[in-house]
């Protein structure tokens, strides 16, 4: 009898587990505790700056100290040259066509990457064009002259000097 009751109470202790007032819990484990952090202040003042990182952050300095550029002065030259175009229609016109275009483009490389293995054909076409680009014009001292010598003309035919 004293086994039957034994295995209900083991039974019903399964079932409903007992809640314990204060919880008091242990961690037995093998691994080894963490040592104890160590503050920044002593791992700053042991990193130290190589020659190279110094020499780069003076050329930032000296970049920065350049390229200051006056918006005022930036301002008025864009509305000099505003005011020197004939046809300001034809510009706006223009402008927004090629906002729309690049509107659009962006829609269709969204469409196209949708696509499951079309990006990573896209992505081999344009890596081949690099590399035939890259033997066309620019391995060999000729081919690279006759590039410089297309772009010339090209320039050319932009600004309509020819």
């Amino acid at each position: 009898m004293a086994a039957a009751a034994a295995s209900s109470m083991a039974a019903t202790a399964i079932l409903f587990p007992r809640v314990h007032t204060a919880v008091r819990i242990t961690h037995c484990s093998a691994l080894p505790s963490l040592p104890p952090r160590v503050s920044r202040a002593s791992f700053s003042s042991s990193v130290k700056l190589s020659p190279e990182s110094r020499r780069f952050s003076q050329l930032l300095t000296k970049a920065s100290e350049e390229t200051a550029v006056d918006a005022g002065e930036f301002f008025t030259d864009l509305k000099e040259k505003w005011d020197k175009v004939e046809s300001k229609s034809t510009v706006i016109l223009y402008g927004g066509g090629a906002i729309v275009a690049l509107w659009l483009s962006s829609i269709f490389v969204g469409a196209i990457n949708s696509v499951p293995l079309l990006p990573k054909i896209m992505e081999l076409v344009g890596l081949g064009y690099t590399g035939w680009f890259v033997y066309r014009y620019l391995l060999f001292k000729s081919s690279r002259k006759e590039l410089a010598t297309d772009i010339e003309s090209l320039k050319k035919k932009i600004a309509e000097t020819e």
